[in-house]
C-alpha cells in the first residue's frame, strides 16, 4: 500500500523550492489528481504520480537541479543565458543534467494533455546537491519515502552514460550505454611528519622528498587492469554484432583477445578508467616559510574504484606499492562500488529504458555499462538494485570536454529527444509485463 497525502497538492505550495519550476506553466502536471509535488530539505522537489493499479510496484526516475561553476569569462556566450546558437543551447548545465529535469517534466506534462491515466504509480524526485554528494537532497528524499513506508520500486533511471557516436572503434552508428554499475569512490589522506630545520642545513631526507616518492608511485604504477571481472565485457558483446570486421571477431572472441583488448583500452584515459581502478593525486600541502625545512606535508589521492574491488584492497594495494611507514594513510571518505544492476532479457527495468531508447534512436546500439563517475544513486539503493543510469544525451567527441567543462550546450533537436525519451519510458513503465518494440514518430 502506497503513501498517499491527506491534502491536495494545489493547496500546499512548498515556500522554498525552486522559483523558476514553480512559476513555469505546467498547468496539467498543476491540476492533475494524479500527480502530488512537495519540497524536500528547502530546495529538493519529489512528485508523486499515482497510478490507478496498486498492485504495480512503483518505480522511480531522478535528476539533479544544482549544477557546478562556470567562468563566463571563458565561454563563449553567458554560461547562464540558455542563448541558443547554430542550434544550440549553450548553459551550464544542459547537459549535467537539466535537460533531464525539464524533459521528465514536459514530457509528463504533455502525456496528461493527452489524458494519460496512469497504471502505475512513480516518483520523480530531483535533488539540489548532487554536485556535493546528495546528502542534503537525494538522501532527505530516500528518507521521506522510507518514513512512509515505501519499501520497493520495481527500478530507478538516473543521469549516466550517454549516446556517443563515432567514439566506439569499429562500430559506424550511435551507440548507447547504460550504466548498470557505478564505480565506487575513495579518498586517501597521506602525512609525513619528519624533522625540520633552516634550508641553509638540509637533511639528507625531507618530508617533501619523502611525500614525493610515495606520490610518484601512486601514479607511476597504476592499479592492475580489472577487465573481464565486471560488467564491462559484457559491453563489448552486447555491441560484438554492430561492428565491421576485424572488430567483430576480436570482440566475439575475447576469450583469446582480452588481454590485447584490456592493453588498447588501458592506453586512453576515457576507456582506462572503464578497466582498473584509477588514482589522482589532488592536493598537496606541505611548508611554513621557504628557507624552513617543513615539518608536515599532507597529500590527498581520490580513487575511483572498479565494480570488481573493495575499499579495503585498495588502501592495502596503496600501502604496499609507496611501502613506507613514514607515510601514514588514512581513510578521508569512501564509498563501496554499488552492486551490479542485472540486464537480462527478463529484466523489466532495463528491457524498459533499452526499448524507450530504441524507439527515439532507432538506429541506435545499446549495451550495459559501466559508470565511472558517481551520482545520488547511493541514497536509493535500500529501494532497488534495479538501477539504471543513462541520460539522453547525444555526444560527438568534442562534446566530450564540454561535460562540466566550457561551453557546455545541447542541440534543440536533442532536448527534443530526450523529451521523447522520457514520454516513452513513462508509457513503456505503465505495463504489466515487458513492451514490445515500436517504431518512433516524432510525436511531439
Amino acid at each position: 500500500m502506497m503513501w498517499r497525502p491527506r491534502y491536495q497538492h494545489s493547496e500546499h505550495t512548498p515556500k522554498f523550492i525552486p522559483t523558476f519550476l514553480r512559476s513555469t506553466p505546467y498547468p496539467h502536471i498543476n491540476s492533475s489528481p494524479f500527480v502530488t509535488c512537495e519540497d524536500v530539505a528547502n530546495y529538493s522537489m519529489l512528485y508523486t504520480v499515482w497510478g490507478e493499479n496498486s498492485s504495480l510496484t512503483p518505480y522511480m526516475i531522478t535528476g539533479h537541479l544544482d549544477v557546478v561553476p562556470a567562468d563566463s569569462s571563458l565561454w563563449d556566450y553567458p554560461p547562464f543565458g540558455a542563448e541558443i546558437h547554430d542550434g544550440f543551447i549553450y548553459a551550464r548545465g544542459t547537459i549535467d543534467d537539466k535537460h533531464i529535469v525539464m524533459g521528465v517534466l514536459e514530457a509528463l506534462e504533455h502525456l496528461l494533455s493527452q489524458g494519460f491515466k496512469p497504471q502505475r504509480s512513480f516518483y520523480i524526485g530531483f535533488g539540489h546537491d548532487e554536485e556535493v554528494t546528495g546528502l542534503d537532497g537525494a538522501k532527505s528524499i530516500s528518507d521521506l519515502l522510507w518514513s512512509r513506508g515505501i519499501r520497493k520500486l520495481e527500478f530507478l533511471v538516473d543521469e549516466g552514460l550517454t549516446i556517443v557516436n563515432n567514439v566506439v572503434p569499429g562500430i559506424d552508428k550511435p551507440v548507447a550505454l547504460i550504466g548498470t554499475a557505478e564505480k565506487g569512490y575513495l579518498t586517501l589522506k597521506l602525512n609525513v611528519k619528519w624533522d625540520t630545520g633552516h634550508s641553509s642545513m638540509p637533511t639528507k631526507e625531507t618530508s617533501i622528498g619523502i611525500m614525493a616518492n610515495a606520490v610518484s608511485k601512486l601514479t607511476r604504477d597504476c592499479h592492475p587492469s580489472m577487465f573481464g571481472l565486471g560488467p564491462e565485457i559484457d559491453t563489448f558483446q552486447h555491441l560484438a554484432n554492430h561492428m565491421k570486421w576485424p572488430y567483430r571477431v576480436v570482440m566475439s572472441n575475447l576469450w583469446l583477445f582480452k588481454p590485447i583488448i584490456s592493453w588498447v583500452l588501458s592506453k586512453k584515459p576515457s576507456t582506462n578508467a572503464i578497466v582498473r581502478t584509477v588514482t589522482s593525486v589532488t592536493m598537496i600541502n606541505g611548508g611554513v616559510k621557504v628557507n624552513v625545512l617543513p615539518p608536515e606535508v599532507t597529500a590527498y589521492v581520490n580513487h575511483r574504484l572498479h565494480p570488481a574491488q573493495s575499499v579495503q584492497e585498495v588502501v592495502e594495494f596503496d600501502r604496499q606499492l609507496i611501502g613506507d611507514d613514514r607515510v601514514q594513510i588514512s581513510i578521508e571518505s569512501a564509498m563501496e562500488p554499488l552492486p551490479m544492476s542485472p540486464y537480462g532479457d527478463d529484466d523489466f527495468g532495463y528491457q524498459t529504458v533499452k526499448s524507450s531508447i530504441r524507439q527515439v534512436w532507432t538506429e541506435a546500439a545499446v549495451a550495459p555499462g559501466v559508470m565511472v563517475g558517481n551520482t545520488d544513486t547511493i541514497h536509493y539503493t535500500p529501494f532497488t538494485h534495479n538501477i539504471y543510469r543513462f541520460s539522453p544525451t547525444f555526444m560527438f567527441p568534442d562534446d566530450i570536454p564540454r561535460f562540466h567543462g566550457n561551453n557546455e550546450r545541447l542541440s534543440v533537436r536533442n532536448y527534443e529527444q530526450a523529451i521523447n525519451f522520457y514520454k516513452h519510458l513513462i508509457q513503456n513503465a505503465d505495463v504489466k509485463v515487458l513492451p514490445t518494440h515500436h517504431k518512433h514518430g516524432d510525436e511531439l
